[in-house]
């Protein structure tokens, strides 16, 4: 779309992720993130299948995904969406929850949408902060007020108790796919290591996990890209070594699923890079 714009930085003060999309019309397939989602409607309308449950979110309207959370969206009536996000990797979070609750735990959040939260105009200032990389002080008290109301009101008060493990066959299959995400993978393949047909395997996989066998597998390759990515990886080099057929290929995922363009991701990192290397020679 012409008029979309499609933003990403890193803030190295807090250490988390900051997005933003504007008039984007893109539909998001589902998958899940290894780190917390925290973003809001700015404008526009969604419609959200998250947990099995289904909403439709509106301007105003907060969003939270915990790690391998299966999810997706897309617009409702050809309507446009801005959007504004943070993603907080899991020991960043642990860390923060720490600080606030003196307990070291990984909160699972209990509500995928907060409707017309008060809370989206902290959320909105904070992203702004970070994007408009302000000194740290107020961002860094905007970001622990925030995450100490979404703990408090939004989550388990306690460490959340395991969830029901899979199947024995489910977890072999999982356990394969994330060590060998780069090879070529085939249905064959996985029925015959875990003895089920290959019927049965889509559904009890599907079942078990909210995700199908081939979008966990694309959802841990994109994973470990953005870890290459963000060691200065080239994307056609990334693009073999996380099992994908080209670099063409890779892209489009990439971007599906992340919403910006490898070479668009890889660059907020590049440019930190360069901007310690610089700092440290003029030292």
């Amino acid at each position: 779309m012409a008029n979309e714009v499609r933003t990403v930085c890193f803030d190295k003060d807090l250490k988390i992720e900051a997005y933003r999309f504007e008039g984007i019309m893109q539909k998001f397939p589902n998958h899940f993130h290894d780190y917390y989602v925290i973003g809001f409607i700015e404008k526009g309308q969604r419609y959200l299948l998250c947990q099995n449950q289904e909403y439709i979110i509106n301007t105003g309207d907060i969003t939270i995904f915990n790690p391998r959370e299966p999810h997706t969206c897309e617009q409702v009536d050809g309507k446009t969406l801005d959007y504004r996000c943070i993603n907080i990797q899991p020991d960043i979070m642990r860390q923060t929850v720490a600080e606030i609750t003196g307990k070291e735990y990984l909160p699972r959040f209990t509500q995928a949408v907060l409707y017309r939260s008060e809370l989206a105009a902290s959320l909105r200032e904070l992203h702004l902060k970070i994007t408009e990389e302000e000194p740290d002080f107020k961002k860094e008290e905007l970001f622990l007020f925030l995450l100490e109301q979404l703990i408090q009101e939004y989550s388990d008060t306690a460490p959340a108790p395991a969830a029901q493990e899979p199947t024995t066959e489910i977890k072999t299959v999982c356990d394969y796919l994330e060590s060998n995400y780069a090879k070529t993978i085939t249905l064959n393949y996985l029925s015959a290591l875990t003895g089920l047909s290959k019927y049965h395997l889509l559904r009890s996989f599907t079942k078990q996990k909210g995700i199908s066998p081939y979008s966990y597998l694309e959802t841990i390759r994109i994973g470990n890209a953005k870890k290459l990515l963000e060691q200065g990886t080239p994307p056609i080099d990334v693009a073999f070594q996380t099992g994908f057929s080209d670099q063409s290929h890779f892209s489009n995922f990439f971007k599906k699923l992340i919403g910006l363009t490898p070479k668009q991701y890889m660059r907020i990192f590049v440019d930190e890079i360069e901007s310690r290397l610089s700092k440290g020679s003029e030292d």
